[in-house]
């Protein structure tokens, strides 16, 4: 038997609809919200041909444990993990490759920005610890507007082995870290490269800060020397995106 749970809100419905790379068993429309963005999750539905069934708000509430489902929700199959090694022998195409390797993130709101920030800039995939992580849940789904659907998103038993793996592949490991010594900004990152990303209490742990080739920081002005973890894997991202698109260098 098919094991499901409850994708909820608009743009995680449609994306598990549009990605088509999990199984949809059914749609939930409530009648009660007068959306017309239902259309294009109703239209693509019926053309997959997945059952659309009218229910109330609060049976979505119900099903979804959240008030936060927009009208909508779909009963799913789990969510399509990528084995390590396929994100290791990927053929890249364009820029050289870009990995994220989240070391403990375990808020699902934080996740699920760092997913959406990643599908923007093109990342090439996500690897996250099989061990205290926030997993790929309805709700990160639903934190990263459904970005989740679309992107490569491994687990790993052991990070450290993980970053030598990518080192022998020629990758260059990147930890972000506010005490690192090299000012993110200062640093060239249009090679192939794995950006660390710690977890929202401690940063990277130390064992996998030593394995990092270089430890880069995000100046910063004032008294609150603090960007939580998503918005600093934003800069991140977007830095390594500004070099390979923008610089000097690119449009050379």
């Amino acid at each position: 038997m098919l094991k499901t749970e409850i994708l909820y809100g608009i743009h995680p419905v449609f994306e598990a609809l549009k990605a088509s790379r999990r199984d949809v068993v059914e749609v939930y429309i409530s009648p009660e919200k007068d959306s017309k963005r239902f259309g294009r999750i109703i239209i693509t539905a019926e053309k997959l041909k997945i059952p659309v069934k009218k229910t109330s708000s609060a049976k979505l509430s119900a099903l979804a444990e959240t008030d936060m489902h927009q009208g909508v929700a779909a009963r799913v199959g789990p969510y399509p993990y990528v084995a390590f090694s396929d994100i290791m022998e990927r053929r890249y195409s364009g820029d050289p490759p870009l990995l994220l390797l989240l070391d403990h993130i375990l808020d699902p709101q934080n996740l699920g920005a760092i997913i959406r920030t990643a599908l923007c800039v093109g990342a090439d995939g996500i690897i996250i610890p099989k061990d205290r992580s926030a997993k790929p849940t309805p709700a990160v789904s639903k934190s990263s507007a459904g970005a989740l659907e679309h992107v490569l998103l491994g687990r790993v038993t052991n990070m450290v082995t993980t970053i030598k793996a990518l080192k022998k592949k020629g990758m260059w490991i990147v930890g972000l870290d506010r005490s690192g010594g090299k000012p993110l900004f200062s640093v060239d990152l249009a090679d192939p490269v794995g950006i660390v990303i710690g977890g929202e209490e401690r940063g990277i742990r130390p064992l996998v800060k030593k394995h990092c080739d270089v430890l880069v920081s995000i100046p910063q002005t004032g008294r609150f020397n603090s960007l939580n973890a998503s918005t600093a894997a934003a800069v991140a991202m977007y830095e390594v995106f500004r070099q390979r698109k923008f610089s000097a260098k690119a449009v050379g």
